[in-house]
């Protein structure tokens, strides 16, 4: 057994100290214990505790794997998730003012995936250890909203209708104003048995939908998501923001940086998160790689009275990216790109001079490749917004707006 202090804790919630050495669960001040194995501290102790170490709201904490800071007081994870933010901007020489932070409230998310795999006596549902395959069934998440903890019992149901006894399911429960939309990957082939018995498990839970690898199996009701006003239906595994007070924050903000703006672009658009509240008040053209959620956008807007023009185009922004000439239609744009960010379309916006832009970002490290492409093209970034979506986990958001000044 060793002893060390904890110096810090990296961008995946792991204690470092001098070495570097990793030590799980740890919080920096502290001195802990443990056994060395490689970088890693295992069977680790706590030796001197941190004033900021709480007692975890989760009894599954410690073996579950989908919540990484549980153990800190709120205003350290907090002060932490700013601090990764900081971090990847000044690893780009980047400065940056940030705005209070957003923390969504305990059981507040939406959508979650389960690992669900038949048993000996039927059939378990969870999510994965930390640093493990096993599966640890979570009756009691603190994270989760109730109606989609709904899906654990849902998930073994699943698992003993349509899973192998080798192969577990990966299933994906997100909550709709319809209830339940549930969407399976790894079962067993359709075949005419299988789809029965999934419909008669569909009624029996009363789901809205059930998908099953790539079909529907069956629509009970419509999984409406409201979006700007607009009742939108998204084809089964859409991109849906975690929670819907994130969401919230998201757009308040991205409103903020866009304000004035007439004709906008929303680029990475999805379903329309974005552009159909930002359409009450501009004209929007809706950029997405998947014609499918562009489509469910399409329907959802033709419900809505007193909408600006909202057009929309199937585009791969990763290998066509829009240029000068097509941006220069537009006097500003929000971007929300996935974790590889927009590094090819950030290079034609800084080439054409897009007036402002709100960029949304699920890595801050990409967001802080691409902000300092626009800082070099002359942009100023204004303060940055972090929205803590994914309570108690080490993944951040962020929004943030850049402005070309004007000549």
């Amino acid at each position: 057994m060793s002893e060390h202090d904890i110096i810090r804790l990296g961008h995946q919630a792991d204690g470092i100290a001098d070495g570097p050495v990793y030590a799980p669960l740890t919080l920096p001040g502290e001195r802990v214990s443990g056994r060395l194995v490689g970088q890693t501290l295992t069977d680790v102790r706590i030796v001197t505790p941190s004033s900021d170490r709480v007692t975890a709201p989760c009894r599954h904490f410690r073996s579950c794997g989908g919540c990484q800071v549980q153990h800190a007081s709120d205003g350290f994870v907090a002060n932490w998730k700013q601090e990764v933010v900081r971090a990847a901007l000044t690893a780009h020489g980047i400065t940056a003012e940030f705005l209070p932070i957003h923390v969504s409230p305990p059981q507040s998310r939406r959508r979650a995936t389960f690992t669900a795999k038949r048993t000996k006596n039927g059939a378990m549902a969870g999510f994965h250890a930390r640093g493990s395959d096993v599966v640890i069934e979570v009756p009691d998440c603190r994270l989760l909203h109730p109606e989609v903890m709904r899906g654990l019992t849902i998930a073994c149901d699943l698992a003993a209708t349509g899973a192998s006894r080798k192969a577990s399911l990966a299933v994906s429960v997100t909550q709709s104003r319809a209830g339940l939309d549930v969407v399976v990957a790894d079962g067993k082939p359709l075949d005419g048995p299988l789809r029965i018995a999934l419909a008669a498990l569909a009624e029996r839970h009363d789901l809205a939908r059930l998908g099953w690898r790539d079909e529907v199996v069956v629509t009970r009701r419509a999984p409406v998501q409201i979006f700007g006003g607009a009742r939108v239906i998204p084809p089964p595994g859409a991109f849906l923001q975690a929670t819907a007070e994130g969401e919230a924050a998201l757009l308040a903000q991205t409103e903020t940086i866009l304000s004035g703006a007439r004709r906008i672009l929303d680029l990475f658009a999805g379903c329309g998160t974005f552009a159909l509240a930002l359409a009450a008040h501009a004209q929007v053209h809706a950029v997405e790689g998947d014609a499918t959620m562009l489509e469910a956008l399409n329907v959802g807007r033709r419900g809505v009275e007193g909408l600006y023009p909202l057009s929309t185009e199937a585009r791969d922004l990763f290998r066509r990216p829009l240029l000068p000439d097509e941006l220069s239609k537009f006097e500003a744009a929000v971007i929300d790109p996935p974790r590889a960010g927009a590094e090819a379309q950030v290079a034609e916006i800084a080439r054409a001079g897009l007036p402002r832009l709100a960029y949304v970002s699920c890595n801050p490290v990409t967001f802080a490749r691409d902000a300092r492409t626009l800082l070099a093209a002359g942009y100023a970034m204004g303060p940055v917004k972090v929205v803590d979506q994914f309570r108690w986990s080490s993944h951040v958001e962020l929004v943030a707006g850049f402005s070309l000044a004007k000549t």
